[in-house]
Formats: C-alpha cells, sequence, structure tokens
C-alpha cells in the first residue's frame, strides 16, 4: 500500500483540527506531525471542519428529562416485603386505553406533588384470549410504553413489574422523582 502525501491545505487544516481537540481521557497527549496523518484523518478532519463551519439550530433551552432507571434489587425487595411503604396506588382494571391514560397522568402528576416516592400502578393481567394471545393485557403493554413518554419521565425515574403479592405481572411499581 502506497501512502499518500497530504497537501499543504490538508497539513494546516489537520493541525488547525489537532489544536482544538480535546481528549476522552486524561492522558499524554500524542500529536502526529501533519506529515504522520493518515489520510483516511485527514479526510475525517476535513468533514469535521465543515461540520464545524456549518451554522446549526440554536441549542433548546429546555433539556430533555433523564433516561429511565430500573428499580434497585434492594429497592425491588423492601417493597414487596413491606419495609418500604407504597405512598399510592391506582387500579386502570377495566378502562378503555384512552381513559386509563388520562387516569395515569392525572395519578402520577397529583403523587409527584403530594412528594410520594413509590407508588403502584395496577394494570391487570388482561382476560385469556381464545383467538390469540395478542389481544391479552392491553393495558399491561401500554403502561410501560406510555411510563417512557417525555410528558411522564419529567415525573418517573423508574419502573419494574411488581411482587406477586402486589399483582405480580399485573402491576408494576413506579418510581417517582423529587418534588422540587
Amino acid at each position: 500500500m502506497v501512502k499518500r502525501v497530504l497537501s499543504e491545505d490538508e497539513k494546516t487544516l489537520w493541525r488547525s483540527v489537532a489544536k482544538t481537540a480535546k481528549p476522552l481521557r486524561r492522558r499524554k497527549a500524542v500529536l502526529l506531525d501533519a506529515d504522520e496523518a493518515p489520510a483516511s484523518v485527514a479526510l475525517a478532519a476535513r468533514k469535521h471542519a465543515k461540520i464545524a463551519t456549518t451554522p446549526t439550530a440554536p441549542a433548546r433551552a429546555k433539556s430533555s428529562p433523564p433516561p429511565l432507571a430500573p428499580i434497585g434489587r434492594r429497592e425491588k425487595s423492601r417493597l414487596a416485603k413491606g419495609r418500604h411503604p407504597i405512598d399510592a396506588r391506582i387500579d386502570l382494571h377495566g378502562m378503555t386505553q384512552a381513559r386509563a391514560h388520562q387516569r395515569l397522568i392525572a395519578f402520577l402528576r397529583q403523587a409527584h406533588g403530594d412528594g410520594c416516592m413509590f407508588v403502584l400502578v395496577i394494570t391487570g393481567k388482561g382476560k385469556v384470549s381464545t383467538t390469540s394471545d395478542s389481544e391479552r393485557g392491553v393495558l399491561r403493554r401500554q403502561v410501560p410504553l406510555w411510563l417512557d413518554l417525555p410528558e411522564l419521565r419529567s415525573l418517573v425515574v423508574g419502573f419494574e413489574q411488581a411482587h406477586i403479592g402486589h399483582g405480580g405481572e399485573g402491576a408494576l411499581y413506579v418510581r417517582l422523582r423529587r418534588a422540587r
């Protein structure tokens, strides 16, 4: 394989990009001379320079809520054994999806405002269908998706399936963020 010689413009570009680069980890930086820089690095530097010079949309003032995190094994065990109280609970049995969604949002906002830490959301396991399993437990499938929506992630830290004593597959422990 034959090494390609960099042009003066590429060398200048490489030096300017190398000066602005910040290492991911703190260790001694090894700065390659422009003559030693591989062609692929020079090409990447050119692409980076184009991206850096193109105007971008202004940054959003409001950052997105953090991702959901699972409830820890120890906390879940304490909830299951009754050593940590469940501050509030809601039963969504027999509701339509639209009504259950509205009630869940209102319940979580109220519980968050009241300073609740853990709540129990009972969805039910769903009716056994003779035709197919895809129709079983619509709310059981939908509630985790709703809890991951941006409008609720600002309230919810995470959730896990409840212990059999609290409803098992038909219920969820939900941990709420602290009210500020």
